[in-house]
């Protein structure tokens, strides 16, 4: 199940990214809401409602294409409850995510200058030039209950920028040192066979013991087989799979093993190329093991560059959240409860091709904080590579793989794939760059 306040807290104004043009958008049923009207204050800057409404409805558009994307429909994900004892739904604790986000970017236009940033008069122009032509491509009606102006369209796009431009160097800023011991990785295969859950019985489990029993005992004849094929002779719905452990402990909550610590505990006793001589049984299930490197170099440059940006998304999120924390903020609830976020009433994003500025696209484009912090680790709602081992080994997830007709699925490479996810999530603004130069995003209402 897809974590719903991560994906709130996660979504952007992707209609503004890029070239910052945002394309139709049409809407109806949402309380009047007046757009000059303060909504909040922030160390003395008024923020007026017309800013967080734009930015709240291409958020929510945005958190729809992504619960969509992941579950194949967003279902009535709005009126979902998140506080039994209050009532709360996450339509309106999305709400004030949303408004703490835009009070965040006034807090960054304000830092900006500390850590070297600007918006130039060329950003300034090509900001001009999107914000009329939003204007042009809504209609009345729409821009009238967005409660938008052209004047805040270019606020919310210049705040975009600041946030963007002052992400990398608010990471960059952290002091992070993990050693080459501290992320040393080993790498192994094994073969991982579930004996739990409802529909096995004991007979069953008896059996899958045994074909374990027969699949390392054809291992430990000829240590380099090949353990997916071995497997395979055995019972051709089980597969050879591939992990990393971290080679030594640390007290380090993110140098930790995901895989049972019986497991880690076998491996750790093995050499290069040698079979753990027994079945290791956990709770779920039993393992037959053979540690292929100790000291595997390239998973352990990989799992350093992970760490270390993890380390920085983390200073970046702690450093963000202070300054939320110090600011002089006030809200004014009223104007606020005029905004509401339902199912009901949901909208859409839509790529249409746009003639725009190369210079504009890679000024503009949209880099999520907390995407890139939380990890998005959306894309992998896993939080990072590690993940992937938790999966194969504690969960049904295991069992998954070992009934699956691919032999080759590895941990491994769901932890490349994982640590691919953390490595565009730190430069999605430069992926962004790349495309934006022919495409602006369009939003249209779906009711």
């Amino acid at each position: 199940m897809i974590n719903m306040k991560k994906i709130v807290k996660n979504t952007t104004v992707v209609a503004l990214s890029g070239v910052m043009a945002i394309g139709m958008l049409s809407g109806c049923g949402s309380k009047s809401i007046d757009g000059e009207k303060t909504v909040a204050t922030v160390d003395g800057t008024d923020i007026p409602m017309g800013v967080v409404s734009l930015y709240a409805r291409e958020s929510q558009a945005q958190t729809v294409a992504m619960y969509k994307s992941f579950m194949g429909s967003a279902g009535n994900i709005w009126s979902q409850v998140v506080d039994e004892d209050a009532g709360t739904t996450y339509g309106e604790q999305a709400v004030g995510q949303f408004l703490e986000q835009v009070e965040l970017m006034y807090i960054m236009k304000e830092k900006a200058a500390d850590y070297g940033v600007e918006v130039t008069s060329d950003d300034e122009t090509a900001i001009a030039d999107a914000a009329a032509q939003f204007m042009q491509d809504n209609d009345e009606d729409t821009l009238k209950e967005l409660a938008v102006s052209e004047d805040q369209v270019k606020t919310l796009l210049e705040l975009e920028t600041y946030r963007q431009r002052i992400y990398d160097p608010i990471r960059n800023e952290a002091e992070v040192n993990i050693t080459d011991e501290e992320a040393q990785q080993s790498s192994f295969s094994y073969v991982s066979i579930s004996i739990s859950g409802d529909d096995l019985t004991d007979d069953d489990i008896a059996t899958r013991k045994e074909q374990a029993q027969e699949i390392l005992d054809k291992m430990k004849e000829d240590p380099t087989a090949d353990m997916g094929e071995t497997a395979k002779a055995v019972d051709d719905t089980y597969s050879g799979l591939t992990g990393t452990i971290f080679t030594n402990d640390s007290d380090d909550e993110d140098i930790s093993n995901s895989y049972d610590d019986a497991v880690v505990e076998a491996l750790r006793t093995l050499k290069d190329g040698e079979v753990y001589g027994e079945l290791v049984e956990t709770d779920s299930s039993v393992y037959v093991l053979r540690m292929d490197k100790v000291n595997d170099e390239d998973a352990t440059a990989s799992k350093k560059e992970s760490l270390e940006n993890t380390k920085r998304s983390e200073y970046y999120s702690e450093t963000t959240q202070k300054w939320l924390d110090d600011a002089d903020i006030t809200v004014n609830d009223k104007v606020l409860s005029t905004l509401t976020i339902t199912d009901e009433h949901s909208f859409t994003i839509k790529e249409t091709t746009a003639d725009t500025s190369e210079d504009a696209a890679a000024d503009t484009t949209d880099a999520t904080e907390d995407t890139t912090s939380e990890d998005v680790e959306v894309a992998d709602e896993s939080d990072d590579a590690d993940t992937a081992e938790t999966d194969a080994a504690k969960s049904d997830s295991a069992e998954e793989a070992d009934t699956t007709d691919s032999a080759d699925s590895t941990d491994e490479t769901a932890e490349e794939d994982s640590a691919d996810s953390k490595a565009e999530d730190s430069s999605e603004s430069a992926d962004s760059e790349e495309n934006a130069e022919d495409t602006a995003e369009e939003t249209t209402e779906e009711n």
